[in-house]
C-alpha cells in the first residue's frame, strides 16, 4: 500500500472534478479522500496498492471532460489507513 498527496491546479472547480474523482477512485479501489482548496485547487489524498495509485494518477493528470490541468504536484506521505473514499467540504 502507499499513501500519496495531490494537488490538482488549474481550471479544476466547478468542472465536477471532486465528484469525478470520488467516482472514479471507488472505481479503482482507492481509499481516501478529495476536497477543494481556497486557491481554486483540488487537493486529493489517496492511498492503494501501486498499479491501481499509478492508474488513478494518470486520470488526474486529465480529470473529467471540462477540466484544463494546469499543474500536478504528488508527493508520497505516511499511509493513514483510510478505509473508503469520499469529498471533504
Amino acid at each position: 500500500m502507499e499513501h500519496l498527496d495531490i494537488v490538482v491546479s488549474g481550471k479544476v472547480q466547478r468542472v465536477w472534478f471532486r465528484q469525478s474523482t470520488l467516482d472514479k477512485a471507488l472505481e479503482l479501489g482507492v481509499n481516501g479522500y478529495t476536497m477543494n482548496l481556497p486557491n481554486g485547487n483540488v487537493y486529493i489524498e489517496a492511498e492503494a496498492e501501486t498499479k491501481v495509485l499509478n492508474d488513478f494518477v494518470e486520470w488526474c493528470r486529465v480529470g473529467p471532460e471540462y477540466a484544463e490541468v494546469e499543474d500536478f504536484v504528488l508527493n508520497e506521505s505516511k499511509l493513514k489507513g483510510f478505509k473508503t473514499f469520499q469529498i471533504v467540504k
